[in-house]
């Protein structure tokens, strides 16, 4: 598929500097292009390199007035080359029907340019809206429903009564509404405390492979519009994860949490039960939230705390042998110098 440099700035609405016919074939990493492809690079050092890359043009940030070769200016090249990949390598969807090997329930409702794949079951009083794409081996419970232009890939699990909005793209292995991990105990025995909540998953969420949506224990847990959850992340009962925050893998949220609008939880944070994360706060990786942050806070370590506070105690850990030494050696001197004061 070839267009000119031209036609990618009215795309992704940038100017050019150089060649605006130059035609572009493909998009490649800034190492790995080749004669045809496009690249981008967001900083200095990358803009001080351009000699270094093969790619025919380059996206570069909308100050750059030259370079030596076609450069096609925006404001954020990462969002253009990701516009871009679309444009090039994205397939636009093709609804297939129904397979002769998926198991319609009599009482479901499908949309119009519904796809469903092989060994897919859609129970009872299921809705399923437009141009909704089921992939084989995906199961979704009795009154659950999914709107418009959501993409369910294979082997995904949605149990009864869950709830999920409009172009929202679950990744293979998710499990949406299995039981929370509620008990209480009664002497030796843990007793099962009944889950019968749902969960509800509004628009434009996406959720990374093998990650599980816990159903409430009563109400609702709440994916909020725009979030974006990485792979193996658990989300544990009546947690709410607020608009547009970003999860990284391998994330546990316990129950009852409430994670605010733009947060983001890097690669393995804990997050303790009934905790309130407030909106624009970034929790580094691996940090252990023990209890609330308040908005806009930048904190890790385990327990977390603020980031200045973690960044100063990092540096005394390796350090901490040399310290109990001396204290040590203080400690001694003391007592010496209190027993030489108690025998005058």
């Amino acid at each position: 598929m070839k267009r000119t440099l031209g036609d990618l700035a009215e795309f992704v609405g940038g100017r050019v500097v150089g060649d605006a016919s130059t035609e572009i074939v493909g998009c490649a990493p800034f190492e790995a292009a080749r004669e045809g492809d496009i690249t981008f690079v967001r900083g200095e050092k990358y803009l001080a390199r351009l000699d270094e890359t093969r790619a025919s043009a380059v996206i570069t940030p909308l100050e750059t007035t030259s370079a030596g070769k076609s450069i096609l200016c925006v404001k954020n090249p990462q969002l253009a080359f990701a516009q871009l990949l679309t444009l090039y390598y994205q397939k636009p969807y093709e609804p297939t029907g129904v397979h002769e090997g998926a198991a319609v329930s009599a009482t479901a409702r499908l949309g119009l340019d519904v796809s469903v794949g092989p060994c897919a079951v859609i129970g009872d009083r299921v809705v399923i809206g437009d141009r909704v794409d089921v992939r084989s081996g995906v199961y979704i419970g009795d009154d659950s429903s999914i709107g418009d232009d959501s993409v369910i890939h294979p082997n995904v699990s949605i149990y009864r009564g869950t709830t999920i909005g409009r172009r929202v793209i679950l990744h293979s292995g998710v499990v949406v509404g299995s039981d929370g991990f509620g008990y209480v105990r009664d002497e030796d025995t843990h007793v099962k405390i009944p889950q019968t909540g749902g969960v509800t998953i509004e628009d434009d969420v996406e959720i990374g492979a093998n990650s599980t949506i816990d159903r409430a224990t009563m109400g609702q847990t709440v994916i909020k519009q725009g979030a974006k959850i990485d792979n193996l992340v658990q989300v544990a009962h009546n947690v709410v994860i607020g608009e547009n925050a970003i999860v990284v893998a391998q994330v546990g949220i316990a129950g009852s949490t409430k994670v605010g609008r733009n947060v983001i939880l890097a690669g393995q944070v804990g997050v303790a039960d009934h905790i309130d994360i407030g909106d624009n706060v970034i929790v580094g990786a691996q940090a252990g939230v023990a209890k609330n942050i308040p908005p806009h806070q930048v904190v890790q370590g385990s327990p977390s705390m603020p980031q200045r506070d973690f960044l100063r105690s990092s540096v005394l850990i390796p350090r901490l042998p040399q310290i109990k030494r001396i204290v040590d050696d203080l400690a001694r001197r003391i007592k010496a110098l209190e027993e030489h004061v108690g025998n005058k």
